[in-house]
């Protein structure tokens, strides 16, 4: 037998809240069973919502909180802390131990904490030996020595290449050359030196090259030229050879040893066959007493530059360019044709796949002093005019030679640094020889 079910009491759906008859079984809206509804459970509100006062709370589950006594003028009021009210924990029980309210018996700290182990010393500052004499020095920490790989030994640091930047000064010439701001190395070269006449005048030299930067090995091309060209002169110039068949000599020296890199062996050969014949620009000057020789092949210059600034000075070379070849040809003038993007398009240079070598050579007798700028398109492209590279060059580079080659080194690094950047300074006339510079 089951049990009937019982009429609601509810006026609402406790689902739904839709309006229910006292004799309603299911909510006629959403079908729920009111005669599942359990009764609601006592409620005692402390206030309720029609504003009326609820039931007073149960006594004894409330909290004794102290009675504060009345204020009087002689008495201060008590003083009530926190341990003086009985705290339970979250089931109802009293907490043990002192202050059962509020802990106030954590252990004491220190005054002062222990500091912590020391570091090992910075090798980058600790006090090291000095190093034996000719070691590298790393160019960061000034302390350790450079190992074969080219890092420190000390902090680390790894050390820029040689050719990064280079300076020597002699005598009577001194030449700069610097990777400048773009170029990830240094593809140009140069040698200077200086040797003495048959007859005991003193002839100074300087060579300047510009590895060919679409070739293969530009720098060992640019630095294989210098050497070649510099020791040929050394050789020739003592004999008696004219200076500027001297240059002659030098420049097809220079030649033999860029073309000879080009022989490599057949298996490198097959491992890297888009690989081109490395090449080169060269110009050198030679100068002596009475006699100012250049000779060139590419787009690397001499000018002249006069200690008297009344005087012109003068561009002493002509670029083996694609512009060159357009103003000398008359379809251009020299505006036009160094504006245009094919400007600087070599159409001579050393190596194995120039079309031919044609030596130029040029001497001069100057009839007052001055100074022959020896230098790479790195510098010229940012004085190129003869006016402009005299502007560049200090009043005193005839007596400071090494000076005036970092002045101009600096101006091209100052105009963006593009390309790498020599520059080689020699003085005319050359100096006797042991006479040393001011």
């Amino acid at each position: 037998m089951s049990q009937m079910p019982q009429p609601t009491a509810l006026t609402k759906c406790p689902i739904c809240e839709w309006p229910l008859a006292s004799d309603d079984r299911f909510c006629g809206a959403c079908g729920h069973d009111l005669s599942a509804v359990s009764a609601p459970p006592e409620d005692h509100p402390t206030l309720t919502m029609n504003g009326t006062a609820g039931d007073p709370p149960d006594e004894a589950a409330s909290v004794g909180w102290p009675v504060a006594s009345e204020p009087s003028a002689d008495t201060p009021p008590p003083v009530v802390r926190p341990t003086d009210i009985p705290g339970t924990d979250s089931g109802g029980g009293e907490l043990s131990g002192p202050g059962r309210g509020v802990r106030f018996d954590r252990p004491s700290e220190p005054d002062e904490y222990p500091l912590a182990a020391p570091q090992p010393p910075d090798p980058r500052t600790g006090d090291l030996a000095t190093p034996p004499a000719g070691t590298k020095l790393c160019v960061a920490c000034r302390a350790g020595q450079v190992d074969r790989d080219g890092y420190c030994e000390n902090c680390g640091h790894a050390q820029p290449r040689e050719r990064d930047h280079m300076e020597q000064e002699l005598t009577a010439v001194a030449a700069v050359s610097d990777r400048g701001l773009r170029h990830h190395r240094n593809e140009d070269a140069f040698a200077v030196s200086s040797t003495a006449l048959p007859d005991g005048s003193p002839a100074v030299v300087a060579i300047v090259c510009d590895g060919v930067s679409s070739a293969t090995r530009p720098d060992d091309a640019s630095l294989a030229a210098a050497r070649a060209a510099n020791e040929t002169l050394l050789e020739s110039l003592p004999r008696g050879t004219h200076p500027q068949q001297a240059m002659h000599d030098a420049i097809v020296a220079a030649s033999n040893a860029v073309n000879a890199l080009a022989g490599e062996p057949e298996t490198a050969q097959e491992h890297a066959p888009h690989q081109n014949a490395p090449a080169c620009t060269i110009v050198g000057s030679v100068v002596t007493p009475t006699l100012l020789v250049v000779g060139w092949v590419g787009d690397s210059r001499a000018y002249w530059v006069p200690v008297d600034r009344g005087a012109p000075s003068a561009r002493l070379t002509e670029d083996d360019s694609w512009a060159a070849q357009m103003v000398a040809a008359g379809l251009m003038n020299e505006a036009e044709a160094y504006a245009d993007e094919r400007a600087h398009a070599i159409t001579g240079w050393l190596g194995a796949d120039a079309y031919e070598l044609e030596p130029h050579t040029a001497s001069f007798k100057p009839d007052r002093p001055g100074v022959v700028v020896v230098c790479t398109d790195g510098l010229w492209n940012y004085a190129e005019a003869a006016e402009e590279m005299a502007e560049a060059v200090p009043l005193d580079a005839a007596q400071r030679p090494l000076h005036c080659a970092q002045v101009l080194v600096g101006r091209a690094l100052d105009g963006g640094g593009h390309d790498n950047v020599t520059v080689a300074v020699l003085p005319f006339p050359a100096p006797p020889q042991g006479a040393g510079s001011a």
